[in-house]
């Protein structure tokens, strides 16, 4: 609610007409946050495996590029108090360490590490069964899928008035290989798993009419399906923009005088 009020003050306060449409996307991306965490989700999440992989997606794969498309960086900085922008947002951006941090943390190998590493270290049957089981770590848990998830998305779409850490066609790459590629290893080692891998589940499912490895099974194809359709639109789209600059690239070749 306060990034909402927060970026419409900003989007209000821009000299220049800022498009509806980034601020549709900003807002279902905040929508996708809300239905994940504080929906019926979250409560069935408990008993559902299956249900928490849909809550992981919602974070991931929906919330996070949505927000990035949002453009949110200039509306959210717009919308803070001016004073509070000058005595405590500007000597933080303008740091020099803070700078070359943040530099680092969203280079496309860390970014992708953090984000590939941090997916399959949640899912480890010890660490994922804590989490569930602990309000405190299961926030830590939401928080850190959500946050390296937007480090992962912002070396794909250009979070304004920064730019992308990969040109068009690496792009294709990163979200094939850091993004489709786990997605599938994961979800598919879930899906087609033939034993409970999670204590916690065990009796649970069964109140809804499903077994735990059915439901831990359901559980592996939400990663696996919706998950790779999201990784390879996205890379579908990189691929025709590359062609798309690639052309505008020839076509001012071609143009120039020799």
């Amino acid at each position: 609610m306060l990034a909402a009020v927060v970026y419409a003050r900003g989007v209000g306060a821009m000299r220049r007409r800022w498009p509806s449409g980034r601020t549709a996307l900003f807002g279902l991306g905040l929508v996708a946050i809300l239905v994940a965490l504080v929906s019926a989700i979250d409560f069935y999440a408990q008993d559902l495996f299956s249900i928490h992989m849909a809550q992981h997606m919602l974070l991931t794969v929906v919330a996070a590029p949505l927000l990035l498309l949002g453009q949110p960086i200039r509306p959210l900085l717009r919308g803070i108090p001016p004073a509070l922008r000058r005595s405590v947002f500007r000597p933080i951006a303008s740091n020099r360490i803070v700078r070359a941090v943040f530099d680092v943390v969203r280079s496309p190998l860390v970014a992708g590490f953090l984000y590939v590493g941090g997916l399959y270290y949640w899912h480890l049957p010890s660490v994922y069964d804590a989490a569930v089981e602990d309000p405190l770590l299961h926030a830590v848990e939401h928080s850190w899928f959500l946050v390296t998830a937007l480090l992962f998305w912002s070396n794909v779409i250009d979070p304004v008035p920064f730019r992308a850490g990969l040109s068009y066609a690496p792009r294709i790459v990163y979200l094939l290989l850091a993004g489709a590629a786990q997605n599938t290893i994961l979800g598919g080692l879930l899906a087609f798993s033939t034993r409970l891998l999670y204590p916690h589940y065990e009796g649970r499912p069964e109140q809804y009419g499903v077994s735990a490895v059915t439901d831990q099974r359901i559980g592996g194809a939400t990663m696996w399906v919706p998950g790779d359709l999201i990784f390879l639109a996205a890379a579908s789209l990189c691929f025709f923009l590359f062609l798309r600059a690639e052309e505008t690239e020839q076509l001012r070749r071609e143009s120039t005088p020799r």
